[in-house]
């Protein structure tokens, strides 16, 4: 395997792990709070109230397969 495939697929791992959802949401969380900060001054609640709805959705996932 090339050291650059191997590099790319490190970094699918890191960043997309075991679930795809929680990466999306958090790559959304940034953007959105990115873009809502170029409006106004208190953009920093954006980030952790979509990683708590991330955190909730994977939890209750896991517990309905169980």
């Amino acid at each position: 395997m090339g050291k650059l495939k191997a590099f790319g697929l490190f970094w699918y791992d890191f960043v997309i792990g075991d679930d795809p959802l929680v990466a999306v949401l958090v790559i959304a969380a940034l953007a959105g709070t990115a873009a809502l900060s170029t409006h106004t001054t208190a953009s920093w609640w954006l980030l952790p109230v979509i990683v708590t709805l991330a955190l909730a959705a994977t939890l209750a996932r896991a517990v309905r397969k169980k």
